[in-house]
């Protein structure tokens, strides 16, 4: 059997590899998405004292650390069975709104768009952050990059840093928001919303004004039909930072919902010897291997999947760009009035840039509310700690914390389910698809040809620098082919040392 190796694979954040295996025919026997990585975090946290846990987990990556801050601070408040005052919730989804703004920025123009400014044949050396700034100006580049500026300049505001913030506290925050500081959120959250516009109308010109991506997007390649996570407000809109966990089956009709201190009874976690990272899937249903379909437990938590499994979103500009992104994409309303899914994954890209405005009109909410400014803003923690669970949306899909202690607030036991352990079986099934749609007999392996591979993982935005760990802190990444008897034939590394 033939084996094509992808390692490193690029454009995400950690550690992967992919291995391809061809049979006698050439064709595409298997393909696997190896995590090659173990996370500790669950274990060498234990024996700390658990308000640690929010300045801990924080580190467990830099791309998104204001996630596990907030999710570890909710643990606590659950922990410590304490509520927060009005003020603190509000100032911990003020910062989390920036950072949704900075987070979804950097995907779209520094990890996928490459993809489709360069286009996917482009050569590596220029599908990169530096070739789109080149391709589409320097003017757009200085409006991402100041994008980036002013939302961590809120974060460090709001959190004490600009990276793994420290202001989270159980029962609240540390320090409330002066009438001066607010006003400079303000502004940042305005240009926000200019920014989210500006980078909808560059992908319906970039994109979606191109037939052949139009195509890529619609193929079969690229489609899996699975269930859809997400969280939602009371009025079941996608909501980043507290609600109810919803999941809806691949017509769309709602599977459950359930309080995120339940997750453990609809939520269980396959493991498979050839990888680290664990494949969680719907208990109800069970494990049925890596196959999609209303009969396999395998779910999706992602931007696509929050707006799937939500009946809308919560703020009108962002309600205006997801009804489009449904109507375009041939989404027609049930009898339950809720569009059907999409299952295009690429069409996730889209769906990131509808959540970017969701999250900047959001923080423009929160920073012109009248009790931002509330001097109150931490609760009294008096309780004897036992167990916690945490959650909120990752941008990379929900996020659960699970803290055990004893009567001391000494952690005995910890429980992570991340964003991307969420999505690591679609993962896997996109990489398969994508290698079993674009090699046949005889197809000449280009790098164009592995980056399309690449692009079926990279719409899930993955971040194995949450979901596992390598001592070294590198991010190596590799494809590898083998022939039908597991002979090498091509291997293609990048940062392998």
């Amino acid at each position: 059997m033939k084996r094509i190796a992808i390692d490193p694979v690029t454009r995400l954040e950690g550690h992967g590899r992919i291995e391809i295996f061809l049979n006698d025919e050439g064709d595409v026997a298997n393909a696997y998405f190896i995590v090659p990585e173990l996370r500790g975090f669950e274990q060498f946290c234990v024996g700390r004292p658990a308000e640690e846990m929010p300045r801990i987990t924080d580190r467990i990556c830099g791309v998104c650390p204001e996630a596990h801050h907030m999710a570890s601070a909710k643990a606590l408040d659950d922990l410590f069975k304490v509520d927060p005052p009005p003020a603190a919730k509000k100032l911990r989804e003020l910062l989390y709104s920036a950072f949704y703004v900075a987070d979804h920025t950097t995907h779209f123009y520094a990890l996928a768009g490459p993809d489709f400014v360069m286009g996917p044949d482009a050569p590596p050396a220029e599908r990169n952050i530096l070739g789109v700034v080149r391709k589409v100006g320097l003017e757009i580049g200085k409006q991402v990059i100041d994008a980036r500026i002013r939302n961590h300049q809120v974060i460090k505001l709001l959190g004490g840093r600009g990276v793994h913030p420290v202001a989270a506290l159980p029962g609240g925050w540390s320090r409330p928001l002066a009438p001066a500081d607010r006003e400079g959120i303000e502004e940042a959250a305005r240009q926000n919303v200019d920014f989210a516009l500006f980078s909808l109308k560059l992908f319906e010109d970039l994109v979606l004004g191109n037939p052949q991506y139009v195509e890529l997007i619609l193929s079969d390649t690229f489609t899996h039909r699975t269930y859809s996570m997400g969280t939602v407000d009371a009025n079941n809109r996608v909501n980043f930072y507290d609600g109810m966990i919803r999941v809806v089956d691949p017509e769309g009709v709602e599977f459950v919902k359930y309080h995120p201190r339940e997750y453990a009874s609809h939520i269980a976690e396959h493991c498979e010897s050839w990888t680290y990272l664990k494949f969680p899937y719907l208990k109800a249903i069970g494990w049925k291997g890596l196959v999609d379909g209303k009969d396999s437990g395998v779910y999706c938590a992602t931007p696509l999947s929050r707006l799937n499994a939500a009946d809308g979103m919560a703020t009108p500009l962002a309600q205006e760009a997801y009804e489009k992104f449904y109507e375009t994409l041939g989404s027609k309303r049930g009898p339950n009035g809720r569009y059907q899914p999409v299952h295009y994954r690429l069409a996730t890209h889209w769906a990131r840039l509808v959540e970017l405005l969701y999250a900047a009109e959001r923080m423009l909410e929160l920073a012109t509310d009248p009790q931002i400014t509330d001097p109150q803003v931490r609760a009294p923690v008096t309780a004897t700690p036992t167990e916690g669970v945490g959650s909120v949306e990752a941008p990379r899909g929900t996020l659960t914390h699970h803290y055990w202690t004893d009567e001391r607030g000494i952690l005995t036991r910890v429980n992570l389910i991340v964003g991307t352990t969420n999505n690591y079986a679609p993962i896997a099934m996109s990489v398969k698809k994508a290698a079993q749609g674009l090699i046949q007999k005889g197809t000449v392996i280009t790098e164009g040809l592995l980056n399309r591979i690449e692009m079926g993982f990279r719409a899930y935005d993955p971040c194995f620098g949450c979901a596992t760990h390598a001592l070294p802190g590198q991010m190596p990444l590799e494809v590898v082919i083998r022939d039908a008897r597991g002979a090498e034939v091509q291997r293609l590394s990048q940062g392998v040392g």
